[in-house]
């Protein structure tokens, strides 16, 4: 863990002069004292303040791996399912397309809902279950409406979950903490993924890939009684959305945010870097499908226990990295492997090989998830606005993610897969080109508690 850094209120003018003062970011007068929302006490190694139980912050990490669980199977491997129920590369695209739209208009208020509710855990154990009925009408209704339904349904639902496991998080540990513990997150939530993916997959291929789905719902009950586990009496509200010191119990004006140009810079990135990404997988899941009957769920586990083993590996160093080397640094490799990973896939049609890929998708995905939530948090300090934002952030992100499903899909189905990957490839290049010549550096821009 990085000691606590001098706070300094001097303009920072380094990448391009774009950083504010810590002062203006916060609307407060240069020279401002910073009181400390901390305890004095050096946070233990899990990256928790003496405020949080060792029961609460394990539960914290049960429930990130068992979400991980819940989510998987309503992801990659729903565009392998209906292909086996004979539905086009359109039409897939547009299942997963109605459940992102639904995901973007629900993200932001979902985010402006976690920072004004203390009912967090609520939110999470009604997003769970919604995911669980979702899936349950998918595996017994695999026709084109029930299917659009259960994806607005879980799209809608689901998206208060990474705002809610966010400011949880933040209200336990604290500011000081949060980098160790977002780390901490994803490496739970990609072991997550790992046991959901290897459990799918032979499922699909012993089973059938409809039992995928009764996985889902049956995965709901451990995450709703691991959800129990979290003492609500230990998270620190403000905290958890933003607010420290005199500005607690206070927000700040969203237009704001909106003219806080490192944060609307970052939004530019974050979209194009999920409108490259977001349809890479499915479109990989979809040709890996095509002549390989049982043996395709096979393969798109093999496709994401690959992802989510390197971000298992990735993501605590991440965090670690993140506190004393900064973001940005970590960020351009996360941007840059995309555009190669996208170029490779139309050099070889080797099934192993393409397998292989995903680690790339592991790099990428593992120090994306975990640093951008601190770029977020490093520019919401002290605004009463960090969920809002970060809803706001992944509304956008929502976006591009939908946009990018149908726009490949439909470039795949009338021009083949090459041209598809290539596509996303390029707005992989122009979004790396752009993180690099305008983002500025954002840890030193906060200010530190303890």
């Amino acid at each position: 863990m990085e000691p606590p850094a001098e706070r300094s209120d001097s303009l920072t003018q380094s990448e391009g002069g774009l950083m504010k003062r810590d002062s203006d970011l916060r609307g407060e007068p240069a020279g401002a004292a910073v009181p400390s929302r901390e305890p004095s006490g050096v946070p233990t190694p899990a990256g928790a303040s003496s405020r949080a139980s060792s029961r609460t912050l394990h539960a914290l990490d049960g429930l990130n791996f068992f979400l991980a669980d819940v989510q998987t199977g309503v992801g990659p491997f729903l565009a392998i399912y209906l292909a086996g129920f004979k539905w086009n590369e359109e039409r897939v695209g547009l299942a997963l397309t109605v459940g992102g739209i639904a995901g973007i208009l629900a993200q932001t208020p979902a985010g402006a809902l976690v920072d004004s509710l203390r009912a967090k855990r609520a939110l999470v154990g009604l997003a769970v279950a919604a995911i669980a009925a979702g899936a349950l009408i998918i595996a017994l209704c695999p026709s084109f409406w029930p299917v659009m339904g259960a994806q607005i349904l879980i799209g809608g639902t689901s998206s208060v979950l990474i705002p809610a496991i966010c400011a949880i998080s933040l209200g336990l540990v604290g500011r000081a903490a949060f980098d160790a513990r977002q780390g901490r997150n994803q490496t739970f939530n990609s072991a997550g993924n790992v046991t959901a993916a290897v459990s799918m997959g032979l499922l699909g291929y012993f089973l059938s890939n409809r039992s995928v789905f009764f996985f889902v719902v049956a995965l709901s009950i451990p995450t709703l009684l691991i959800l129990i586990g979290i003492r609500p009496g230990e998270i620190d509200h403000e905290v958890a959305r933003g607010a420290v010191g005199e500005k607690a119990g206070q927000a700040e004006s969203v237009r704001v945010l909106l003219k806080d140009r490192p944060l609307v810079i970052f939004l530019v990135c974050a979209v194009l870097f999920h409108f490259a990404n977001a349809a890479m997988l499915p479109l990989l899941g979809e040709l890996l499908a095509k002549g390989q009957g049982r043996s395709s769920m096979l393969f798109m586990s093999a496709c994401v226990v690959t992802t989510q083993l390197v971000i298992t590996v990735l993501a605590s160093w991440s965090g670690r990295q993140a506190g004393t080397r900064g973001r940005k640094p970590l960020l351009l490799i996360a941007f840059g492997v995309l555009p190669i990973r996208g170029v490779l896939y139309t050099l070889t049609s080797n099934t192993v090989l393409l397998v292989a890929i995903q680690i790339l998708d592991g790099v990428g995905a593992g120090i994306f998830g975990v640093v951008s939530v601190l770029v977020i948090a490093d520019l919401t300090r002290g605004t009463g606005r960090f969920n809002l934002t970060l809803g706001a952030i992944t509304t956008a992100v929502g976006i591009g993610a939908a946009l990018s499903q149908v726009i490949a899909g439909s470039i795949v189905h009338h021009m083949g897969s090459h041209a598809g990957f290539l596509f996303l490839a390029a707005v992989a290049a122009a979004a790396f080109a752009i993180l690099y010549v305008f983002m500025p550096e954002t840890r030193n821009a906060r200010f530190v508690e303890g």
